[in-house]
């Protein structure tokens, strides 16, 4: 079974975190489940970039990107070529380590 490790970050998972998972999973989903409560204002219909994630390790195993995603990582804070949006990226059999950046475009949260 493969696992995410996510990377420290201040807010969600200050002392990082690593998770079992199942494949196709989205990194979104698996994040969600395991409490880290990532951004996701469109509810992960690849309509913003909230959720936006740089996977650090592991992205090679990732199905590529969509034109439709890519669309969006275009508007993403802090782009980079290991760049997803973690509702559309689907574990797959390998250990992902993800970062998720400190911050989002997002004006308005779903958790307020």
């Amino acid at each position: 079974m493969p696992q995410i490790i996510f990377l420290p970050h201040d807010e969600l998972c200050p002392e990082g975190k690593v998770i079992d998972v199942e494949a196709g999973v989205t990194i979104c989903d698996a994040a969600l489940e395991h409490g880290i409560e990532i951004e996701h204002a469109c509810e992960k219909s690849c309509a913003c970039t909230t959720c936006h994630v740089i996977v650090r390790e592991g992205f090679s195993s990732l199905e590529d990107s969509d034109e439709l995603e890519d669309d969006m990582l275009d508007k993403a804070w802090g782009l980079e070529p290991e760049s997803r949006l973690s509702c559309q990226a689907c574990v797959a059999d390998a250990d992902l380590v993800v970062e998720i950046p400190r911050y989002t475009i997002n004006q308005v949260s779903e958790r307020h």
